[in-house]
């Protein structure tokens, strides 16, 4: 869901990661309106014994061609009780830290896809239905004024290299900001415009965080749902364009998937 500094270079993937062939495919997905549309098209089935017990996170597992996919959602709010998503970085960094740990037990993921709605910035060409693909991710509100704490807290890092899907798919390449507000202030703003933000997210920056921590390459499939520096309020024009970027986020999925299968990561 969507919602300055140094950028992290160094690549902590030993170099047969990248010439490796993609065959297994872990796909975070925050919402399970986002996730649905995609999990049904392509016949995923529930795996209840993927998450421990004691977590609200699903994942949905199949085939696609020759790759092997797992798709997870942060599922349902049971700790308030509140039953809606648990959107933001908590339970999205713990979700996929658990994900990518139980498939090491058997096959490691060769790329996770962090697949969501976001918000677009006009100033970067960004219109409803838009989809980007994350070029690095940030946080524009980890503002921790602290010698030696300022880059840490702006978290920049970098996605793997995929100019030739966004070629193939016709994609936007940019930045991808992330916050725990679905709104912003103009602090945030000011943050954002240093993170040279293209979209604005809710969990990207906690996704490629664990993926580093990992070693497992990494990017983002953001669809636009609302343009954040236009004149409409975020939450109205999120919930109008919800459904369809969701449609839309199904119909770029598998075209990314049938790109990725069977490459390396030099490929892409």
């Amino acid at each position: 869901m969507h919602g300055r500094g140094c950028i992290y270079r160094e690549r902590h993937h030993k170099t047969n990661s990248f010439t490796m062939t993609i065959s297994n495919v872990l796909i975070a997905i925050a919402m399970e309106a986002e996730a649905s549309p995609f999990v049904n098209h392509l016949n995923l089935t529930i795996d209840k014994s993927f998450f421990p017990p004691e977590s609200p996170f699903q994942a949905f597992r199949g085939k696609h061609n020759s790759c092997d996919l797992t798709v997870i959602t942060n599922g349902k709010d049971t700790v308030l009780n509140t039953n809606v998503d648990n959107v933001g970085t908590v339970p999205a960094a713990v979700a996929t830290f658990l994900a990518l740990q139980k498939l090491k037990e058997t096959d490691p993921a060769h790329l996770l896809i962090n697949a969501g709605t976001c918000g677009g910035f006009q100033r970067k060409g960004a219109e409803i239905g838009d989809v980007f693909l994350t070029t690095s991710v940030a946080n524009h509100d980890r503002r921790i004024p602290i010698p030696g704490f300022v880059p840490y807290g702006i978290g920049k890092i970098e996605s793997t290299s995929v100019e030739n899907l966004a070629s193939h798919l016709n994609a936007k390449l940019g930045v991808c900001t992330t916050g725990n507000s679905l709104d912003f202030h103009e602090v945030d703003s000011h943050h954002m415009l240093e993170n040279d933000a293209s979209v604005k997210d809710m969990e990207a920056a906690a996704i490629g965080w664990v993926s580093e921590m990992w070693k497992t390459p990494h990017f983002g499939v953001k669809v636009v749902t609302d343009i954040v520096d236009g004149d409409k309020p975020t939450e109205e024009e999120f919930l109008e364009n919800l459904g369809t970027a969701a449609k839309s986020l199904q119909e770029a999925l598998p075209k990314v998937i049938d790109f990725v299968c069977d490459k390396t990561h030099e490929e892409l």
